[in-house]
């Protein structure tokens, strides 16, 4: 099998960016397409909406947060062809695995992160809901120690 298009799931935390650099390098080492995806929940809006936040507002103000951190992401990767970009709305590992179908991704990457003892064994719900789901090979990057 050969990967020619790497799909990495990124966010602003620093599983996400060090997932990104992961996922960058192989992409070079194998000489693949990359593609950035970012997903913003507009049910995340729902918890701060008592604060006063309109969702809507919230919504524009996590949409511009992605599309810089998209930027971003891309700048870094230097790759050529240029980087894609998507930003996605709905629930993550969906909008992940969505993407990486409409984009047609041989391999997504996608950081996770350990939580104590007990999460050592396991993965992060977004990165357990791609992995279960996913038509192509997945690589999980766990956070740097």
């Amino acid at each position: 099998m050969s990967f020619k298009k790497i799909l990495i799931a990124v966010d602003p935390s620093p599983f996400g960016a060090h997932a990104a650099e992961v996922g960058i390098e192989l992409a070079k080492s194998l000489g693949a397409e990359v593609a950035f995806v970012t997903v913003v929940d507009p049910a995340s809006a729902q918890s701060i909406a008592g604060a006063g936040v309109p969702v809507d507002e919230w919504v524009a103000v996590a949409d511009r947060d992605a599309a810089n951190l998209l930027d971003a992401f891309r700048q870094r990767a230097g790759t050529q062809p240029p980087a894609l970009t998507f930003l996605e709305h709905g629930k993550p590992a969906t909008e992940i695995l969505k993407a990486g179908v409409e984009w047609g991704a041989s391999m997504i990457v996608l950081g996770t992160h350990g939580r104590g003892a007990v999460g050592n064994m396991l993965i992060g719900s977004v990165a357990q809901g791609v992995m279960h789901h996913a038509c192509c090979p997945i690589l999980i990057v766990r956070a740097q120690e």
